[in-house]
């Protein structure tokens, strides 16, 4: 399963021009990572914009409040499930603690939910607590359509209609992304923590200066 999505990241991930510097001497140990392309623009200019409600009950603009100009980190889930989301939790959490103070203040991790017509902001919010998430990492609902587009938009999908309609096939990588300089990539959510978070310091860095002859 993971092995599929990693083939599909990395073959959208070939296709892009320009994103050579996405992964600067990258990693060596655990599963492989592979750099992405960003997620596209919509017709204002930007990442889908849509409406979502956070587990502590905001409203907020998905990419003016959550990913303008911010380093993100991106999943999906959702609170009934009970394979791949409570590990890949688990792992994530050790991410958010390796990180430190730095999560919430220019690292900002968020998780979508794929099942809002179920998902309300206190049942995220009790996955939240149950969990042990620290602060800065939000869990979010919307409409169903809003957050299709999203799924989509960010590349949690599988050509493959009958495949895409697997929930559990959507919830095992996460979203890496630098808005400011346009530099993503993905991840399985079970690889070592040590380097997802090696991998985000990577794709936090400012790109290289262009060479001069």
């Amino acid at each position: 399963m993971y092995t599929r999505r990693l083939e599909l990241a990395a073959a959208g991930a070939i296709a892009v021009v320009g994103l050579a510097d996405t992964l600067l001497d990258p990693p060596t140990w655990g599963a492989p990572l592979v750099s992405a392309p960003p997620p596209p623009r919509d017709s204002h200019g930007g990442i889908p914009n849509v409406l979502l409600t956070t587990h502590t009950g905001r409203r907020v603009r998905f990419y003016d409040d959550l990913v303008h100009g911010k380093v993100v980190l991106i999943t999906m889930m959702y609170a009934g499930c009970n394979n791949t989301c409570p590990p890949s939790t688990f792992n994530l959490v050790q991410v958010q603690q390796m990180l430190g103070a730095r999560v919430g203040r220019d690292i900002f991790m968020y998780s979508l939910t794929l099942k809002p017509e179920q998902d309300s902001p206190e049942d995220l919010a009790h996955y939240a607590k149950l969990h042990h998430v620290g602060p800065g990492w939000l869990f979010l609902t919307g409409t169903p359509a809003d957050v299709q587009r999203l799924r989509y938009a960010l590349g949690f999908y599988d050509p493959d209609p009958t495949v895409d309609q697997q929930d559990g096939r959507h919830v095992g990588m996460v979203r890496i992304g630098n808005d400011p300089y346009q530099r993503w990539g993905m991840a399985p959510t079970l690889a070592d923590p040590r380097q997802i978070v090696s991998m985000i310091e990577h794709i936090d860095r400012r790109p290289p200066p262009p060479r001069t002859a």
